[in-house]
Parts: structure tokens; sequence; C-alpha cells
């Protein structure tokens, strides 16, 4: 039987990053699905030209979509996640189908996760050398652009931002941000839980937007519980991994993550 894997893409990226990912997994006998934000057009032209729709999305809207697009399919899915999109999977607050088989959070937004008595608040993206979002005080209900400078040659970079950069939503960066002092902030996870679904976390210690650190810091949290956990770590990798010429091998070293675990 074959199992169904919903890829999430993160802020400012399109969902078609995933395109290559789809087609490996596919070959694999797995169904694939890649659905965008609320907001996002079909294509990056489109949604460029008019992102008006995504103005005042928040991290609870984009959890809801998700959690009617894994509702509608056949078994619940695998669900594999980049950046922000590692958020709103398995273990994205809310109401949600039971995403069986695993939750794989690859570069997983986890910033300044804390041990706590109650459910971790999970940080945004770092404005930095990489992420240098465009934004003012009206952007929680606007949608932001977004200036990408990789740790790529130049012409890579410069290519990965015309494949596939977008305006986002600004307002899941200002929920993100105001979490740790936010009482039941949608960016809040229990890290706790013993009964989720196995989970993968990857760190690339040349991403300066979600720095290797933070998610080791992260995968301490939820190794804390005796659910099925694992990281993954790339010392020379960055934060474009899923999408840039690597992107094979952390696709293939995800398949045999999931081989391993039967699925």
């Amino acid at each position: 039987m074959k199992r169904n894997v919903v890829f999430i893409h993160g802020l400012w990226i399109h969902s078609t990053s995933w395109q290559p990912w789809q087609e490996h997994f596919e070959r694999e006998r797995y169904d694939t699905y890649a659905p965008g934000w609320p907001g996002d057009a079909a294509t990056v032209a489109a949604t460029r030209a008019d992102p008006t729709g995504m103005a005042g999305v928040g991290v609870d809207e984009i959890t809801y979509a998700y959690t009617e697009f894994f509702a509608g399919l056949s078994a619940p899915p695998i669900v594999i996640g980049h950046s922000f999109g590692g958020l709103i999977g398995p273990e994205a607050p809310g109401p949600r189908p039971g995403c069986g088989g695993c939750g794989h959070l690859t570069h997983a937004d986890q910033g300044n996760p804390r041990p706590a008595a109650e459910p971790t608040a999970l940080q945004p993206p770092r404005a930095g050398e990489s992420a240098e979002p465009e934004q003012d005080r009206r952007a929680d209900r606007q949608a932001v652009r977004l200036l990408l400078r990789q740790c790529l040659p130049a012409a890579e970079s410069a290519q990965l931002h015309q494949r596939f950069v977008i305006p986002g939503p600004g307002r899941p960066l200002f929920q993100a941000s105001s979490a740790g002092f936010t009482p039941n902030a949608p960016t809040a996870v229990d890290t706790r839980r013993v009964d989720r679904e196995p989970l993968l976390l990857v760190a690339a210690g040349k991403d300066r937007t979600v720095p290797a650190a933070v998610v080791q810091a992260a995968h301490k949290l939820y190794a804390a519980s005796s659910a099925d956990t694992e990281l993954a770590q790339y010392p020379e990798r960055g934060h474009s991994t899923p999408f840039d010429r690597g992107w094979r091998g952390l696709s293939e070293a995800t398949l045999d993550w999931l081989a391993r675990r039967g699925l």
C-alpha cells in the first residue's frame, strides 16, 4: 500500500520547491502532495504578482488549512516540513488528525526552546545574513517580502531566489516572536508527548536562519520524551538544504529513515 506524504514549505518559499522531492518519493511508490499556505497562488510568478490573499494569515489559519487537507486524504500522512513549515505538522497546535507514521521537521524553527512545565513556545526564523524581511509595524496584517542571501555561490543563490522565493504573511513572525510571553500561543507545542509519531529533526551547521544549536536544543527537549526522536546533522549545509544542489542527499537520507521504521 502506498503511503501519503505531505510536504510543507516554509515562510517566503513556494511549495514548488518540493517538486524534486515529490518526484523522488513517487519513484519509491509514495503518493505525494505539496499544498501551499492560504493565500499562495499556484505559481511563484502569480504569488509575487498578487500576494494580498495572504495578508493577515497567521499560524492558526495555516494549521487549519493543513488539518483540512490531511482530513481529505485516504490515510494519515507522513509530514515533511522545512523551516516554519516544521511547525505545521504533527506537532502543530490545534485540532488535527493523528499523523500516523512520522513527523519530520527539516530545519525546524524551534528557536530558543526551553524546558518547561507547559508546552514550549517555538520562535521564528531570525532576520540575518540569509533572511532580511522588509517589514514595518503594519506587517502583522500584510504580506512580507524577503531578500535572500545564502551561504551559496552567488549564481546559485540568485537562481534559487528567482525560482522559489515569494512574499509571505507577516503575522506568523509576530506570533512566534511574542510566543514566550503570550498565554496559549499558536506556536506552542508539547515536546513531552509520549504518544506522538516518530520525529526526525535536521540541523545544518551553516544555517544562519535556524542555527544548528537551536535545532540541537530542540532535540534535547523532544528527546526527553520516550517517543522516537532522532537528530540528523549536516555540518556543511545551510538553510536552503532541501532545495539547493544538495537536496538529493537529504531526500535519500529521509527515505532511508522512513524505511528503517517500516514506512
